[in-house]
């Protein structure tokens, strides 16, 4: 039985930091020894950033079989401490989306969608003194990057963001062949805006 994933190309860069032999051996190692059951990992990289001697960021970004993405960072005073970090939230996330795969939380053709009814109140709202105006700056967008959509399940899609740090998801409804938007809430929840 194989314990440890063989010839996986392992990218490790620097920012603000010149990579030693010894910190590069130590990611190598981790990312290595990560489990092999489920997803596959493809390829592993793996950031490490020192922004002073405080703030010294480990980030890994492990893209897998089906088209999975995996990432996590962890910021502490020791880098070989922030890859540890690291390389135990990605191992919980794999975890966690095996378990979840496993449990196939596929839509069943009886469950029906529960619906509430809408209900808007109006706050009371004391009018605020007129404060003096300050001058109005145009936005610019300042980052832009491609987006694939990929045709997910709702719980799929749940699991991706459960995966990724990002705030929200852009995806086509497997069932319905709409495009949807899942987003993470402010009380842990999740929301989905479907047009």
């Amino acid at each position: 039985m194989q314990t440890a994933n063989v010839n996986l190309p392992i990218t490790v860069t620097g920012r603000h930091v010149e990579v030693t032999e010894a910190m590069r051996d130590f990611a190598h190692k981790k990312v290595e020894g990560l489990h092999l059951d489920y997803p596959r990992i493809i390829e592993a990289k793996v950031i490490l950033d020192v922004q002073n001697k405080t703030r010294q960021l480990a980030e890994i970004i492990l893209f897998c079989a089906n088209h999975i993405t995996i990432e996590a960072s962890s910021e502490t005073e020791d880098m070989y401490k922030s890859i540890d970090e690291t390389i135990s939230k990605i191992a919980r996330r794999m975890r966690k989306y095996k378990t979840r795969l496993l449990k196939n939380h596929r839509p069943r053709a009886n469950e029906s969608i529960k619906y509430l009814n809408e209900q808007v109140y109006r706050p009371d709202i004391p009018e605020l003194d007129a404060a003096p105006e300050a001058p109005e700056v145009e936005p610019v967008i300042v980052h832009k990057e491609n987006y694939r959509v990929r045709p997910l399940y709702q719980d799929e899609a749940i699991m991706e963001m459960e995966l990724s740090e990002r705030s929200f998801i852009v995806f086509r409804h497997a069932k319905t062949e709409k495009l949807s938007i899942l987003f993470r809430r402010t009380d842990g929840d999740y929301g989905m805006i479907e047009p």
